[in-house]
């Protein structure tokens, strides 16, 4: 018989009732109970989805959560999946929907972790809820679009690039983008997956799929908001963020430059980076394992 914790199979989902005409849908894995780890405290870690996403857990980190004593909670953003929409949300919202979620499923303190723009959104939980958050993983986040220092689209696939670019000339430029990529292109569109990415989603990371399509089922709309709030003022500055951080990122990550982790690991006072100098935007996640270690053992330090 194996001595290794079960992964927890459920996820039980509800809606949280924020009493301003809004609900967040949530995701909880639950206590792990008999089947996780007894010989560890158990932490809540809150997972941030990228774009475009639903907020579902991260599946292939299950057994490792199980191992680490870590019970999931995530949610869908404004706009994705059963979450009511929110034209004109800031990145800084993020801390106080997880403040919301936390508050209604009786959580005090936890860990954040997130991937991509759920990597930037995790920052703002850290920079804005002080002691609440223990530690924070930001894997292949964005910057700020005004930092200083770095030019932004260095690096940056054309696909993206243009994306971004619209969403800088603001909401009716971006709504026009996406009307116009919904059309289909005229010829194949450079998002910036390498090779190692695509490796990547033959792989474990093929999950991402169970979570893009729901979250585009309803059109454009919610990653147009988040494109938006990246290329806006955050509502917060990565100096903010007083709890230990991790910030991964693939040297070769042609969707979020490398450049953009290596300036947020500059900018986040208490921040180690983890630069994988192979790996792509999809293929970093290799290292989420030791990152889920590496938030455990921090956020039990703390």
């Amino acid at each position: 018989m194996s001595d290794t914790p079960a992964a927890p199979s459920a996820v039980t989902e509800s809606d949280v009732d924020l009493g301003d005409g809004h609900v967040l849908h949530v995701y909880d894995t639950g206590d792990l109970g008999a089947g996780g780890a007894t010989d560890v405290e158990p932490l809540v870690v809150v997972w941030h989805h990228g774009t475009p996403n639903i907020g579902a857990p991260p599946r292939p980190l299950f057994e490792a959560a199980a191992r680490l004593g870590i019970r999931w909670v995530s949610y869908d953003r404004p706009g994705y999946g059963g979450s009511t929409p929110r034209p004109g949300r800031d990145v800084a919202s993020a801390a106080r929907d997880v403040a919301a979620v936390a508050d209604h499923l009786g959580v005090g303190s936890f860990a954040v972790m997130g991937h991509s723009g759920g990597g930037t959104h995790a920052l703002a939980s850290g920079a804005l809820l002080g002691d609440r958050v223990r530690s924070v993983v930001s894997v292949s986040a964005v910057a700020p679009f005004s930092a200083s220092g770095l030019a932004f689209f260095a690096g940056m696939a054309p696909g993206g690039e243009a994306s971004l670019r619209a969403a800088a000339a603001g909401r009716e430029s971006k709504e026009a983008h996406e009307a116009a990529a919904a059309q289909g292109p005229e010829g194949e569109i450079d998002v910036g997956f390498v090779p190692a990415d695509e490796a990547a989603f033959a792989g474990p990371w093929g999950w991402f799929g169970s979570v893009v399509g729901p979250a585009l089922a309803a059109g454009p709309a919610a990653l147009i908001d988040d494109d938006l709030a990246y290329v806006s003022d955050w509502g917060f500055e990565p100096g903010a963020v007083s709890a230990p951080t991790l910030v991964v990122h693939g040297g070769a990550d042609r969707i979020v430059p490398a450049s953009h982790g290596q300036w947020l690991a500059g900018a986040v006072p208490d921040a180690d980076l983890w630069l994988q100098p192979g790996d792509g935007h999809i293929s970093v996640l290799r290292t989420a394992e030791d990152a889920l270690t590496w938030l455990a053992r921090t956020a039990r330090r703390s």
